[in-house]
């Protein structure tokens, strides 16, 4: 989430009032910093147009004047959070040469990710809108790129074909997706540095133990 929409969520009791001109970034930041607020509360279905526009202190016309619906807003929230997944997935990856530090960095990215402020990953890994279209194709291409990302490694560092490749990049991504969400769903009892360790040994003693791969 931007700086500017940060700021908006911190400052959710007290939005900035009807009448007051945002740049048009700006306004959008606050608006999506809002939606934010009520679709994860509420779920999509539960959440309404209304309630988002008074989170953000602005009438319902500005806010179908930079979203036409309720759908492109989660959307473009979706999507965002999607985006900043796999830059987090592709940033670990390349975070160093030694594939060792490169399963530790990969889990740490859905850990971070999953602890991250707003709880952007229910709209991610828990989206009461699957049944959408749109919604389904996104939610797959957090998966979908996260493995592309961790599969071209693996290829060119194992000696495995595409095929089995992505399947090792496949069973990575879900043991750090669920472990990660599981691991907050019990309140952080592990702390997160030791979480991150304990799966990313788990995974490597498979990965490194398993196949010829350089360090």
């Amino acid at each position: 989430m931007t700086e500017t929409a940060q700021t908006a969520v911190g400052h959710q009791s007290t939005p900035a009032g009807r009448g007051v001109r945002l740049p048009r970034t700006a306004r959008r930041a606050q608006l999506l910093a809002a939606a934010q607020d009520v679709f994860v509360t509420n779920g999509y279905h539960a959440a309404a147009m209304d309630e988002i526009a008074e989170r953000a202190g602005v009438s319902k016309p500005v806010l179908y004047q930079h979203f036409p619906g309720k759908l492109e807003l989660y959307m473009a929230l979706l999507e965002s959070h999607v985006d900043e997944l796999v830059a987090r997935v592709r940033g670990a990856i390349e975070s160093s040469s030694d594939n060792k530090l490169r399963v530790h960095a990969a889990v740490a990215a859905f850990y971070d990710f999953v602890d991250g402020e707003g709880q952007a990953f229910r709209m991610v890994f828990e989206s009461d809108l699957r049944g959408e279209p749109a919604v389904a194709q996104a939610v797959e291409r957090a998966t979908t790129d996260s493995v592309d990302a961790i599969t071209d490694t693996i290829t060119a560092d194992a000696g495995l074909d595409e095929d089995r490749a992505r399947l090792l990049a496949t069973g990575l991504v879900g043991l750090s997706q669920v472990t990660a969400r599981a691991w907050l769903a019990d309140e952080r009892k592990v702390p997160k540095d030791e979480a991150v360790t304990l799966i990313s040994n788990l995974a490597w003693r498979g990965i490194g133990g398993g196949f010829p791969l350089q360090h």
